[in-house]
C-alpha cells in the first residue's frame, strides 16, 4: 500500500481529514526499513521509543489505562535526526514542527492500535482497517 493511502487511513483513525496521519505513516514507514521488528513497522516504532528512554510514555500509549503525554522535544530527541528530517520533508514542514506533530499524534495512533494493551501481529494496513 502506498504511504499516502496509509496516511489517509491512520489520519481516518485519528478522527481527522487526514492531518498528521501522513507524518506518522512515513515515520512509521522509516522504522519498518529496519527489519528489527519483523516487518511491522508499529513494533518498530515501540521498540525505537523504548530504546531512547521513552518506555514507560510508549507502555502508557499501548496499556489500557490513560495515555502519558510526550513532547516535540522528547520525540525529536529519541528518534534518530535523518528519521526524523525524511518525516518532515514528507510534510513540508521543519523537523520541530514534524516532532511536535508527532507528539500529538501517536500516543493516539499507538492507543489505537493496541486496544488490547499489546502490539498486535499483521501488517499495519490490516491492523489500521481493522480499527476504522
Amino acid at each position: 500500500m502506498a504511504g499516502d493511502d496509509l496516511g489517509g487511513l491512520l489520519g481516518r483513525l485519528l478522527g481527522g481529514d487526514g492531518g498528521d496521519g501522513p507524518l506518522v505513516a512515513a515515520l512509521l514507514g522509516v522504522t519498518g526499513d529496519s527489519g528489527q521488528a519483523g516487518g511491522n513497522p508499529l513494533q518498530g516504532l515501540v521498540t525505537a521509543l523504548h530504546d531512547a528512554g521513552l518506555g514507560a510514555k510508549t507502555d502508557s500509549w499501548i496499556g489500557t489505562g490513560s495515555n502519558q503525554s510526550v513532547s516535540g522535544p522528547e520525540i525529536a530527541q529519541a528518534l534518530p535526526y535523518q528519521a526524523l528530517d525524511h518525516v518532515a520533508q514528507q510534510g513540508g514542514v521543519t523537523p520541530e514542527q514534524a516532532a511536535d506533530r508527532l507528539a500529538e499524534a501517536l500516543p493516539r495512533v499507538v492507543d489505537k492500535l493496541t486496544p488490547d494493551g499489546h502490539v498486535p501481529e499483521g501488517s499495519l494496513e490490516d491492523l489500521v482497517r481493522q480499527r476504522l
